[in-house]
Formats: structure tokens, sequence, C-alpha cells
């Protein structure tokens, strides 16, 4: 969703106000820095960029600071870095060339609307296309920022949808990344008497789209995976076999603290439905270990959920505590516990993905290739989100080839093209 924004706002900004893209920051006229703040990291490592940033631009550059640490934490930025020439949040993209006439404007509306909003046009690679379908979140997990920084959910319209894939078609991208908080939870909310359908019925209009050959999407939540959806994902030959289900933690206590929505055996049933109906499926997950109250009991059901699914790709933290969140009031696990969960949680990840990965060699996979390597190597994805190298040049970008791997490690394959 961050690289999406920032490729509307270079979009705006070449349109309306003549910028282009450098990769020297000495040079540039402006330079803008889109923030997360999901992880509390991110929010500290803002000013320390800020920093390097102010001290090598020209006298004359503007700096702005932009997204979820913007939305959250608005003048505050200024106050702290005055060199700051604005702040602009996550749900207020379409305002940048705007802002940029307002010395230390702030503008971080999370009830701002941008659903139908025409952004130009800019995308970072022309072989992949990211579409937003929907803005912001309704949830209210105790552990998430986002609804403070995005605000609340709303889907935009279909047939915008539908036109911006078939515009990215048109200019060659083969592949469409459908984006947004809770995907499969669209068409809960949208402006004004816009047609109200699910996101099931989305993909299948989106899959229509002639010359379209693969959908992604991101990040569905396990709450909203029905029978329909699933079915969907399994038949529809456009779909990619792979799903992000963010399992957050296996114990049914812990997710009813988090809030979630769903149980362990929900999330398992779920897990186990989609492996049935699609068999190459690979599925990835966010798990957040430590969180307040987590027994060794309630850790022990993540580890549980870890060996029953067997995740072919693990996104893992320790607990964080989020500002303006229900569960920074509670009482946090001590850390050397919640760094050991987190070690062991990541080493049987590594041995899973170990025993896995022999399964692969010699297989045969439709590979679309999408960008360069160092060593004379060109890389792209299976329709299962396998990462794979092959020895080539330029012309294999854009196209789709069937690979045989020779070679495995835990993250990225070898192969040998074979058609």
């Amino acid at each position: 969703m961050n690289v999406r924004d920032s490729e509307h706002m270079i979009a705006e900004l070449n349109a309306h106000e003549g910028y282009e893209l450098t990769d020297d920051a000495t040079l540039a006229d402006l330079i803008l820095i889109n923030t997360c703040s999901v992880r509390e990291k991110p929010v500290h490592k803002l000013f320390s960029e800020l920093g390097v940033f102010n001290k090598l631009k020209k006298a004359d550059a503007k700096i702005g600071v932009c997204g979820c640490t913007a939305s959250h934490l608005g003048k505050e930025i200024i106050k702290r870095a005055p060199y700051v020439n604005f702040v602009l949040g996550a749900r207020n993209v379409s305002k940048i060339a705007d802002v940029l006439h307002r010395d230390k404007a702030v503008e971080i509306e999370i009830d701002y609307d941008e659903s139908q909003f025409a952004f130009k046009d800019f995308r970072s690679s022309p072989y992949k296309a990211y579409i937003n379908i929907s803005i912001g979140c309704d949830k209210q997990c105790t552990f998430c920022i986002v609804p403070k920084t995005r605000g609340d959910e709303i889907s935009i319209p279909a047939d915008l949808i539908v036109a911006e894939t078939r515009k990215a078609v048109e200019n060659g991208a083969k592949e469409v990344f459908l984006l947004g908080q809770n995907v499969n939870n669209y068409g809960r909310r949208l402006s004004g008497g816009n047609e109200k359908i699910n996101f099931t019925e989305l993909l299948r209009r989106v899959s229509a789209v002639e010359g379209l050959e693969r959908i992604r999407f991101t990040s569905p939540h396990p709450l909203h995976m029905d029978d329909e959806f699933i079915e969907e994902f399994a038949r529809n030959p456009k779909i990619c076999k792979s799903m992000h289900m963010p399992l957050q933690s296996g114990s049914s206590e812990i997710l009813k603290a988090m809030k979630r929505g769903y149980t362990k055996e929900w999330f398992l049933n779920r897990a186990r439905k989609l492996r049935e109906m699609a068999p190459d499926v690979s599925i990835s997950t966010d798990i957040i270990v430590a969180f307040p109250g987590e027994s060794d009991e309630d850790f022990e059901d993540t580890m549980d959920v870890l060996n029953q699914v067997r995740f072919e790709q693990l996104f893992s933290f320790k607990y964080s505590p989020r500002p303006l969140t229900e569960a920074e009031k509670l009482e946090e696990v001590d850390s050397e516990i919640g760094s050991n969960r987190l070690a062991r949680l990541q080493a049987r990840h590594d041995e899973i993905l170990d025993e896995m990965k022999s399964v692969n060699l010699g297989k045969v996979v439709e590979v679309y290739f999408e960008e360069l390597r160092d060593g004379g190597y060109v890389a792209g994805r299976s329709d299962n989100n396998l990462g794979i190298k092959v020895k080539g040049s330029e012309e294999l970008l854009g196209t789709i080839a069937k690979v045989k791997i020779i070679e495995v490690s835990r993250n990225v394959q070898y192969g040998e093209i074979i058609a």
C-alpha cells in the first residue's frame, strides 16, 4: 500500500508540477519520506533519516513527511524537525500538489474520502500494477494503530478498479496486485450510490479483463474467508495460488484479547480447506509473539498452528506497543521471554522450510519475469509465489515461461527455462 501511495504522489507531482525522479538526494528539489507506523522502529528511524537528508539536501530543497507516521504525529514532526516543509497523512495523498506550496502545511484528516479521486498514472514496474481496492480499516484489533492513521474503511467503486486494471494491461502489465487492509471485506462501505458487490464478485470482474493473466491480492482477513471466496480462489485460473493469512496468534484466548474475531480452530479449518481445494497453494502469515497476557500455553498454541499449516513464508515480530491502541495500556510480557519465543518460532520455521524445499527440486513451474538481477540473472515468481532466478537477459522481462527448478534454498530457487 505504501508503494502504491508513493506511485500516486509521484504521478501527481509529475503531471501537475513537472517533477522527475532522481537517485541523488543532493540534486533533489523535493525529498519525500513515506512512512509506516505499524511498529515502533520505523518511527524512530524517521527522525534519523530526516537528519541525514537535511544535511544532504540543497539549500532551497523541500522535505515532506508522508504516510502513517505523518497521520499519527502531525505537527509534532515539524516541532521535532523544524526544517520539514509539510506533513501529509496516509488518507490525504491526493493533496500532495497543494501542500507543496504551503510551508508548514499539515494535512492529516483520517476521514478524508479519496476513493473516487482520479490519480494520474505512474508505476514503478511496467510488468505489474498495484491497484487499491479499499482505503482504511474498520477492524479494532487491540494492537494496531492503522485505523487511527488510515481512518474508516471505504471501498473504491468496482468500475474504477476494472478500468484501472484494463489500462494497466493496455500498458503492458500481465499481473495486477489488489491492495487493501482487509481485501475480502470489500464492498462493506462505498461512496455515494456506487454498486455494492463483495470481494469474490470483484475478483470475477477483474479476471474478465482481456489480456490479464495473473491476479494477486493482500491482505485477506481470516474472519471473512468464507467458502465462496476460497472456492473462487481455487478454481479461477487467473488468481495466483498464493494466500497471505495473518494469524497473529495461535491461541484462541489471545485472539480474543486482540479482537481478531476468529479462533484457532477457524483459522486451521480455513487453511485446511485451502490446501484441499488448491493443493499447490503457498500460505504466508504474520505472527506477533509476547502479546500482553500471552502464557507459555498460548505460545504453544501458536507453535501448534505453525506445525500444522507449515507456512511457506512467515513475518514474525515481538509485540511492540503502539500509541492510541487498547493494548498499549496492558502489562507487557517480559522482554527476554518474548525474544526467546520469537527465536524459537523463527528457528522452527527455518526447519520447516528446509524440510519443504526439497519438494520443489525438479518441479516445472510457470514464471513471470519482472526484474534483472546481478550475475546475469532474471528474476520472477511462480504462480504460487516461489521466487525464481534463471540465467538470461532483458528480453525475458514481461514474459511467462516454463522453468524447471534445478537448485533450491529457503528464499530463492534457481531454474532453467524449458519452454
